[in-house]
């Protein structure tokens, strides 16, 4: 599970950032394909569910030529990964700061009541969500069935991914009473205020507040999902999630921005780069932003690399520490 949520932002980047259909999902006759065939004969068999309902289900889906268009051919750098503009564009703008800080406050008792069982801080948590769904604003309005089924039954660098995952999808419909005909979220599938794929919602998935459901649409359902996801991934709450550094000129060439591996201060000393305050670890990650006006360099903490464990991405984790930083 860990390794699936390292990789997700590959395929259900925040919906902020991709929801755009140029082209429409068109009816498609998917039961004609011998993998659907295969694929409804193992839901009948291996979950028990009426051929029939499957059947009918799948009939109704429609070709999303958008997502499909996402993940034919290889894998581009930014394609489905937000940049680091589009992250300052969209969730470091002055108004989804004020919101954020709005939301901060309207939200003190669930969001107190999460970092206290947990033991990680609220602002971080309000960071995740503004960055998956704008504080769950913006959740997305792909059809999941048409996102899934397209990307299960159609040649594409994940397939066999999506094909389980479309397998959690109607496991997970069956569990919470829902229409698979009618839910929404991501060009990929994912869903709710932290955009999780089926699988994960079925693995993270909880009833925070207590209502009687696990509704990932649920505010409040999701503060507790981040919290426990953060405390379960090693946060260590009170230590350093990433300081600034310093060097000489407007742009840093010498590295790249790189989250997974370490460098001790001494190397990074060496190649130019010091923090603007003490630094608490023996280690960094080197993590470069390009800003209109040059270069933003930054040494990451371990912190940083648990909100990398929800998405695989140092503009993503980045913009949820300046986000933080903004709302405590």
């Amino acid at each position: 599970m860990k390794k699936l949520l390292a990789f997700i932002l590959l395929f259900a980047a925040p919906v902020f950032l991709m929801a755009n259909e140029d082209r429409p999902p068109i009816g498609y006759d998917f039961l004609s394909l011998r993998q659907t065939q295969q694929f409804i004969d193992k839901m009948v068999h291996r979950h028990h569910f009426e051929r029939s309902y499957v059947t009918e289900m799948l009939k109704d889906a429609k070709l999303d030529r958008d997502t499909l268009a996402r993940y034919t051919g290889r894998y581009k750098a930014g394609s489905t990964v937000g940049t680091w503009s589009r992250f300052r564009a969209h969730v470091l703008d002055a108004d989804t700061l004020q919101k954020a800080k709005n939301f901060t406050k309207d939200q003190h008792k669930i969001l107190t009541k999460a970092a206290n069982e947990y033991a990680v801080p609220p602002e971080y948590i309000v960071g995740f969500l503004t960055v998956e769904s704008k504080l769950g604003t913006y959740t997305g309005d792909y059809r999941i069935l048409d996102a899934l089924a397209t990307l299960a039954f159609h040649t594409n660098r994940m397939q066999n991914f999506f094909r389980s995952e479309l397998e959690h999808y109607f496991l997970m419909c069956r569990e919470q009473g829902y229409d698979p005909r009618t839910v929404e979220g991501s060009f990929a599938g994912a869903m709710g205020c932290v955009q999780q794929m089926p699988s994960v919602y079925r693995h993270y998935g909880m009833d925070y507040n207590q209502d009687g459901k696990k509704d990932p649409w649920s505010i409040e359902d999701c503060v507790g999902i981040i919290a426990r996801f953060m405390h379960q991934n090693g946060w260590k709450n009170g230590a350093q999630v990433a300081v600034m550094a310093k060097y000489e000129g407007d742009k840093y060439k010498t590295l790249r921005s790189n989250f997974k591996r370490r460098y001790t201060l001494p190397a990074l000393k060496q190649l130019g780069i010091t923090p603007t305050t003490a630094f608490q670890e023996s280690s960094a990650s080197f993590i470069k932003l390009s800003e209109p006006t040059g270069d933003k360099v930054w040494l990451g903490a371990k912190n940083l690399n648990v909100i990398t464990r929800y998405n695989a991405s140092s503009n993503y984790a980045m913009a949820i520490h300046l986000i933080a930083q903004s709302v405590r």
